[in-house]
């Protein structure tokens, strides 16, 4: 029997992206001071935020690859 459990996609480990699936490269996660992290000093793209699954918000970080704008107009639209 099929269970809404056997269908949901299980979280990638800490360290990797939930995007992708590589390094997210966290400082928090290798055990660095949060402060070391590049997400600390790198503007993190609102529609990569939005990409992340519901289920996986706030468990796992991104990597700096798919934190980035997808195009110019994106950073365009988020300072409007």
């Amino acid at each position: 029997m099929n269970t809404a459990a056997d269908t949901t996609p299980a979280s990638p480990p800490p360290g990797r992206c939930p995007l992708c699936g590589q390094s997210n490269q966290c400082a928090i996660t290798a055990g660095q001071p949060p402060d070391s992290c590049w997400c600390m000093q790198t503007p993190v793209s609102r529609e990569a935020l939005a990409r992340i699954p519901s289920a996986q918000r706030g468990k796992t970080c991104i990597c700096p690859h798919c934190a980035q704008p997808v195009d110019d107009t994106s950073i365009l639209s988020a300072q409007s």
